[in-house]
């Protein structure tokens, strides 16, 4: 791979084919050096970061790194090594260490290569590649509207800053099994956070939006106006009182959410028997009518990936249908020691999705006659193990379907498994922006702990 310096957020098609060469040199070497078979990981991002505050210009950074990683076998041994450098002498040096690591580790019969039959046949391009046709001052001229617009109300007292983000980046995967492909993807955003003051006291909040084409983000100037909003409306907050009430977990919470649930059915926490939802196959894990879907073949999703971590195809799949539990998400290694197939889930899920319900955040709001609307959640409290959630919060309280005032300062908890069963709709106010596509989800009454 090439050692220029990056002046832009692009990665060629020649870069693309160095590096599959770097994996498929690595590859021989490693037959070369006595390794029974081997695998290879070759990746290269660059990108740029413009960061403002207070009008003025704070940062703009340049950043390339590049990574090479090899797993090399001796019979059931396993032995891995990385390096930053691709030169070839630091790389032989590097091999040299995955198999001097294989000499000392255990033998581990589930460990081993996708066999070359069900290795991924086809890379089909899933037009993940968008470079942002903007230089260095276009991207200081946004972040700065992004931040004069969020910024514009006397109440609006400090910020935390704007950002313009542009990153591309590639990944090749090879194997001694025959398996050398690779892809180019591209991710952009804008970022702004600001802080609001009463005199009740400061608020802060923000907004973004991200993406692989940055001509569909949200303009500099909208994203300036959901910071300033968001923050503005979080003025005057209370502390509720304790009790149990209905909740809606508004998109960019309601996704962390359904992110345990993928993490308790995925491979690693189910053959270490560390998920509330072990031996659940079968078992209803949403209400009826309720699907969990994967799509990692979606065109320009932020998740998309024609094969897995293991070379395995991906596929459009369903985990969840009509509320019951299908499949797990497994890799390769957790499907062997499961006794199960994999599913092409070899580094995680792609572009997962609920059914929605058909209703928007209003009318899931008048679903009920009074609830919270959590906007944010703090802290770790959640046990993959039980299934015991407990986490800090902050929302609205809403009447009749409107809200009433803001709320700070409070804990929600539950069990997991009984707050997935309790979700009584799914909104139609989708968030794309990450790997877990969901709207606004009301789900039955849960403790609030308050005052």
């Amino acid at each position: 791979m090439s050692d220029s310096s990056p002046t832009t957020a692009e990665l060629d098609n020649t870069q693309l084919q160095q590096a599959k060469d770097t994996a498929a040199w690595l590859i021989e070497e490693a037959k070369r050096q006595g390794a029974d078979a081997a695998e290879v990981g070759v990746s290269l991002s660059q990108g740029y970061s413009v960061n403002v505050r207070q009008g003025e210009v704070e940062t703009v950074e340049f950043h390339r790194d590049r990574g090479v990683s090899v797993t090399v076998y001796k019979g059931q041994r396993k032995g891995h090594a990385s390096s930053s450098d691709d030169n070839r002498d630091s790389l032989r040096a590097t091999l040299a260490a995955a198999t001097a690591i294989a000499g000392y580790t255990e033998e581990d019969r589930y460990a081993g290569l996708a066999p070359a039959a069900d290795l991924a046949k086809e890379v089909t391009d899933l037009d993940l590649y968008h470079p942002w046709a903007m230089d260095t001052q276009a991207a200081i001229e946004q972040a700065l509207r992004c931040e004069t617009v969020a910024r514009d109300d006397a109440r609006i007292v400090n910020s935390e800053g704007a950002s313009v983000n542009s990153g591309a980046s590639l990944r090749v995967y090879a194997t001694s099994e025959g398996f050398l492909h690779g892809y180019r993807g591209t991710h952009h955003s804008r970022v702004c956070s600001v802080v609001a003051e009463d005199e009740a006291g400061m608020q802060r909040d923000y907004w973004y939006d991200g993406g692989r084409v940055g001509d569909r983000l949200a303009s500099a100037e909208a994203v300036g106006e959901q910071a300033r909003e968001r923050a503005l409306a979080r003025l005057g907050a209370e502390v509720p009182e304790t009790g149990e009430l209905p909740v809606i977990f508004a998109p960019e919470v309601a996704s962390g959410l359904l992110g345990h649930l993928v993490s308790a059915i995925s491979g690693g926490a189910l053959y270490r028997r560390s998920s509330f939802l072990q031996d659940c196959l079968g078992k209803a894990v949403l209400p009826a009518g309720f699907q969990l879907t994967e799509n990692p073949h979606l065109a320009a999703g932020n998740a998309s990936a024609p094969f897995d971590g293991d070379g395995l195809p991906t596929r459009a799949q369903a985990f969840v249908e009509d509320g019951v539990l299908k499949q797990y998400a497994l890799g390769l290694y957790a499907s062997r020691r499961l006794e199960m197939a994999p599913t092409g889930n070899g580094g995680g899920v792609r572009n997962v999705r609920i059914t929605d319900t058909g209703d928007s955040l209003a009318e899931l709001m008048a679903k009920v006659p009074k609830g919270i609307l959590i906007t944010e959640v703090m802290g770790q409290g959640i046990n993959l193990v039980t299934g015991d959630y407990s986490r800090g919060a902050s929302g609205f309280w809403f009447e009749n379907g409107v809200i009433q005032g803001a709320l700070q300062e409070f804990t929600i908890a539950g069990h997991l498994g009984e707050m997935l069963l309790g979700i009584q709709g799914s909104g139609t106010d989708v968030d794309y922006r990450g790997n877990i596509a969901c709207g606004s989800l009301l789900l039955s009454p849960i403790k609030i702990a308050g005052r």
